[in-house]
């Protein structure tokens, strides 16, 4: 069985227009994935092993469909795994995790807001050459190390301003999280609800399931973290 293919059917979902064929690789992954946000809604430092898992088989996948771009980002989100899995381990000399779940001090929340806004007003009419470039730099890397690649075909992104936003919140919401902020969960729950919208429109509905799921799991990480910053004192200063 050629698992990483993602031409190996695991299951054919009777959703919208034709169905969908959903792949091993692609559910193992999902899983993953929806196991790494849960169990980072309990604070569990496990959650950075599954979301490895997430990460790496997303990019074959990414490989394997030609979105070299969307690749790049798993690599960016497969090096955040890593420093969140350290950055959460860390200890201080009582034996206790060093990062405790808290709110942004509101300079930062401020400073991060502006960060957002300024990245995604860019993104939004950038958004189209960003992504060649980043598919070009990836097919150059790829190249360099002897993969049989081609420069793929191009199209106009189709919601410039949602894919923008999504992307620009993912990765300010993933930095958060290595750092244990409550804020990182209301950003899911905007990402998410961003998707159902969008897979939903375009009739991709198996992975508007999915994102409709990360939601609800993320409205609870949300309500967790936030009684979690409360019993630690919310604001306690940190880095």
């Amino acid at each position: 069985m050629d698992f990483f293919s993602t031409q190996n059917i695991l299951v054919h979902i009777p959703l919208g227009v034709g169905g969908y064929d959903l792949s091993w690789i692609e559910a193992v992954g999902t899983v993953a994935g929806l196991l790494c946000i849960w169990l980072a809604s309990l604070e569990k430092i496990i959650n950075y092993f599954f979301g490895l898992i997430n990460v790496t088989l997303f990019a074959v996948i990414f490989f394997q469909i030609q979105l070299y771009a969307s690749l790049l980002l798993q690599l960016f989100f497969f090096v955040a795994n890593v420093y969140g899995w350290y950055a959460w381990s860390r200890q201080n000399e009582a034996q206790e995790a060093e990062l405790k779940i808290r709110w942004l001090p509101l300079p930062k929340a401020l400073g991060w807001g502006a960060v957002c806004v300024i990245a995604i007003a860019l993104m939004t009419f950038w958004i189209d050459p960003v992504f060649a470039f980043l598919t070009r730099s990836a097919v150059g890397i790829m190249q360099g190390l002897g993969l049989q690649v081609v420069m793929p075909q191009l199209q106009p992104d189709a919601f410039p301003f949602w894919d923008s936003s999504m992307m620009v919140l993912s990765i300010v919401a993933m930095i958060l999280m290595t750092r244990k902020y409550v804020e990182n969960w209301l950003l899911w729950v905007v990402i998410n609800v961003i998707s159902v919208m969008i897979f939903a429109r375009q009739g991709v509905y198996a992975m508007s399931l999915e994102y409709a799921i990360l939601t609800l799991i993320a409205l609870n990480g949300s309500r967790l973290w936030i009684k979690s910053a409360r019993e630690h004192g919310s604001h306690a200063l940190s880095s």
